[in-house]
């Protein structure tokens, strides 16, 4: 366990500090489920325990007893499978058992409509927060995370060092797996961000907490449900959705679509790995649905005409009425 987390993860595979708890807390729960099963403690499990078998009765528990979503299984059983796989390097006399566990499918899940804010919510949530100076770390961390959609985690690891507040005025973004992109900033943005204490030789983050620690993911989350309380007593709509940090990322990406920015450059923009991920925005988006559906039947030629209403003839009313 010990050469799988620190040899391979960290060392050969490069994994982010967020791919590491994410494995550590679903081997943990898989680890807990076998002691539970086989009757032994955890530091009595041997390798014999991990059976396909097993693994499968846990993917079971993890949907019907802890009530995860069939996506959270499919995190835990990605997990289980490269541990597996180091397992296969490092034991060739019971590959037939690791190969078990390597086939075990990943279920198939439906895709669940984005939730995301139109242009005037996300405006209305922002305005919320108003301009004064106790309130100046919280409208900069809703104009960076809705700007440059950034994931929680890459805003909250902005560093004063990573911003450039002149032209061209942008902030560097530490993405999933090490990857770096340059998001640009609007002029308000970048009013936001220079009412913060500054200081690009410090190794702190930039956004604190009320005690000066860190802001967290908590933190964020507390933020922005305090706004939208506030924002909906003039904007009702806002009830309906339960925002959180990512809801922003999901508002930037469709307000990109709306303004027509090809998705090419909004995956790069989001720091998306692949164009299917960026594609799932425009199959939400009712807006945009309309207008293509309006072009195609302006464009097929189908333009719509006023019509006549047809009315009998004399003639064909005395026939009908002579049959």
């Amino acid at each position: 366990m010990q050469s799988f987390f620190e040899a391979h993860l960290r060392r050969v595979a490069g994994a982010s500090e967020h791919t590491i708890r994410a494995y550590r807390d679903a081997l943990k729960l898989f680890f807990l489920f076998l002691s539970d099963n086989t009757g032994r403690s955890i530091a009595n499990l041997r390798l014999d325990d991990v059976q396909a078998q097993s693994v499968l009765a846990f993917l079971h528990y993890v949907e019907s007893k802890r009530g995860n979503s069939a996506v959270t299984r499919n995190c835990r059983l990605a997990a289980i499978r490269s541990f597996a796989e180091h397992l296969l390097r490092h034991d060739i006399t019971r590959a037939e058992q690791y190969g078990r566990i390597l086939s075990i499918p990943v279920k198939r899940t439906g895709n669940r409509a984005i939730s995301y804010l139109e242009p005037e919510e996300a405006r209305a949530l922002i305005g919320a927060v108003g301009t004064s100076l106790t309130t100046c770390r919280d409208r900069a961390l809703l104009l960076l995370l809705y700007n440059t959609g950034a994931r929680v985690s890459e805003a909250l690891s902005v560093h004063a060092r990573d911003l450039h507040l002149t032209k061209p005025r942008q902030v560097r973004l530490h993405g999933k797996g090490g990857k770096e992109r340059l998001c640009p900033l609007w002029p308000e943005t970048v009013a936001a961000l220079r009412t913060l204490p500054l200081n690009p030789d410090s190794s702190d983050t930039l956004f604190h907490n009320a005690r000066g620690g860190p802001l967290t993911r908590d933190g964020v989350a507390y933020i922005i449900t305090k706004y939208v309380q506030r924002a909906a007593e003039s904007h009702p709509r806002l009830r309906r959705h339960h925002v959180t940090p990512h809801v922003l990322r999901h508002s930037c990406a469709v307000a990109l679509l709306q303004s027509g920015v090809d998705v090419t450059v909004i995956r790069d923009y989001l720091g998306h790995a692949s164009i299917a991920t960026t594609s799932r925005y425009i199959t939400t988006n009712l807006e945009m649905k309309r207008k293509a559906l309006q072009a195609f039947w302006k464009r097929a030629g189908l333009d719509r005409k006023p019509s006549v209403r047809w009315r009998p003839s004399a003639n064909l009313l005395t026939f009908l009425s002579s049959l």
